[in-house]
């Protein structure tokens, strides 16, 4: 039987979609560029890189769980403004503390931090407020164009600021990403839907809220799989993430432009996954394109391992660019089903604290073992650290394989 035309997403969307395409390019240009501060002008090294991403994720380990209740408690648009404000300022002070001469790591940790907690605010309210501006059955395809999108800043954010870097410096490149965070507060200013506030029907029950949400996400049939393995998939992202600027920019010795290209190439797979996105779960189901993407990102960060003794330069760029490649398109063709599914069985009042609560542990994860795994690259080196980051990637799959959802699908228009 043919396909019924699919109904085209409502403009309350595409205005949310416009302010996320937009931050998200600022955000890589961000994260390239404090990697490089951490490396290149704080000399810190692996260590520096590896707590860096623990600051970036510390809030979801340590009051994750408490926000996602707040939030889902109210209505969700005015606090993604007041966020996208906060955070701007916040990337303000990178700049103004280095022209100060005050940035040291304690303090852009610090600041870090603070950027993190209203990010987890903004990630929070944003994923819950999604459900609300498109219908259970185009839940996937919004996420295939926030997660195109996505990729395509992935794609340009580090490419421009490889170049950013080498005109300005890594301070001053911090600047474009709190211009978009004020765009992004516009857009979302302009998207007009019905937002009904929560009316407790007894008094609020903090802890109560917050053992529902665990309770959905951990009791929830093949959701409590999805989890636990996605925990495991963190535990080899936080070890790829800890290293990965240190394997490029010293072991590799790359400039740069080239470490914006290859950071890049991640961005290139990641749309090109978004674009198969759809036709692969169509084909194999949604657990099964899950499970085989993180079989994907495991072959990735073996393409890089080969790399470090590829010999030619044209052979090793290739190889890192293959590698980076292969575990963007990994991610972006699972992460729409993930995300879709978890939001079509979720309901309503549950949306910020499941979101949050499954972002909470997956980050907790990276909190604890981002530091490990950067102290490890500097007493054993970087290559034995990316070798159990693939063995990690592949444990996620083979659990996901052997649990109820492999046979996940979603609910889909025609």
């Amino acid at each position: 039987m043919a396909d019924a035309p699919r109904a085209p997403l409502p403009t309350s969307f595409r205005r949310f979609w416009a302010g996320e395409a937009v931050s998200d390019l600022g955000s890589w240009i961000t994260l390239l560029a404090l990697q490089a501060l951490v490396v290149t002008d704080l000399h810190a090294g692996a260590t520096g890189t590896g707590l860096l991403s623990a600051a970036r994720w510390l809030p979801y380990l340590t009051f994750g769980l408490v926000l996602g209740a707040l939030v889902d408690r109210r209505r969700r648009r005015p606090v993604m403004i007041g966020t996208d404000l906060v955070r701007a300022v916040l990337l303000g002070l990178v700049p103004l503390c280095w022209w100060a001469g005050m940035l040291s790591l304690p303090l852009l940790l610090a600041i870090m931090v603070a950027f993190a907690t209203a990010t987890l605010v903004n990630d929070s309210a944003s994923l819950a407020f999604l459900p609300r501006l498109v219908p259970p059955e185009q839940l996937q395809a919004a996420h295939v164009r926030i997660d195109g999108t996505r990729s395509v800043a992935e794609t340009a954010g580090p490419a421009a600021g490889g170049g950013l870097l080498g005109l300005v410096g890594a301070p001053l490149a911090v600047l474009a990403n709190a211009a978009t965070f004020l765009f992004s507060a516009v857009m979302v200013a302009l998207t007009r839907v019905p937002e009904p506030a929560r009316v407790p029907t007894s008094r609020p029950d903090l802890r109560a809220e917050i053992a529902a949400g665990l309770r959905w996400v951990y009791r929830s049939g093949s959701l409590r799989h999805l989890a636990v393995w996605t925990h495991v998939w963190f535990a080899g992202q936080a070890m790829l993430g800890a290293v990965l600027a240190v394997y490029l920019l010293e072991t590799m010795g790359l400039s740069y432009l080239w470490f914006g290209l290859v950071t890049a190439a991640s961005g290139v797979g990641g749309l090109v996954g978004a674009l198969l996105s759809l036709p692969l779960g169509l084909r194999l189901g949604s657990g099964r394109t899950v499970i085989g993407a993180h079989l994907l990102s495991a072959a990735g960060v073996l393409a890089l391992l080969v790399a470090a003794a590829a010999g030619p330069q044209p052979a090793v760029l290739s190889l890192l660019c293959l590698g980076q490649g292969m575990h963007g398109l990994a991610i972006g063709a699972s992460n729409s089903h993930e995300m879709a599914y978890r939001q079509q069985i979720t309901p309503d009042e549950l949306q910020a604290r499941t979101n949050t609560t499954m972002r909470s542990m997956n980050r907790a994860v990276v909190v604890l073992l981002a530091p490990v795994a950067g102290v490890l690259a500097e007493q054993v080196g970087v290559l034995p650290v990316l070798a159990v980051a693939a063995a990690v990637f592949t444990a996620a799959a083979l659990g996901l394989w052997f649990s109820p959802f492999r046979h996940a699908d979603l609910v889909r228009t025609g």
